[in-house]
């Protein structure tokens, strides 16, 4: 049997732009999607604190250091420059991984950078 675990958070980034006219995804600083061991065109679930909106779409990688959280396509509709937004990232795993996975939390300042992390 195998369940879908919480393999990575990022809380709080701050949307720096969104952009209609964009085939879709969520750009994410490099640097974040590393530490957060999310990978590029990995599918992800964003949350947005602001107004409640939920959409998946998948993970791009945005300039190094930059903290740079960018939504595009449709998804732009949900979310505008200064929202906070947790983005989720999952696993299938099976039964005894799931009981020993610990997930990486990235805790963003208003910079989007990490303020905390830890893995829980």
């Amino acid at each position: 049997m195998f369940v879908s675990m919480l393999k990575s958070k990022i809380h709080r980034a701050t949307v720096k732009a969104t952009e209609l006219d964009y085939l879709g995804s969520i750009t994410i600083d490099e640097a974040l999607l590393e530490r957060a061991n999310i990978l590029p065109n990995e599918k992800v679930e964003v949350f947005n604190i602001n107004n409640g909106a939920r959409f998946e779409t998948y993970a791009i990688p945005g300039p190094r250091g930059s903290g740079y959280i960018g939504v595009n396509g449709a998804a732009a509709r949900l979310a505008c420059p200064g929202d906070k937004l947790i983005i989720l990232a999952y696993a299938l795993v099976g039964m005894e991984e799931a009981r020993k996975l610990k997930p990486v939390i990235l805790i963003l300042d208003e910079a989007n950078q990490p303020a905390l992390e830890n893995q829980s």
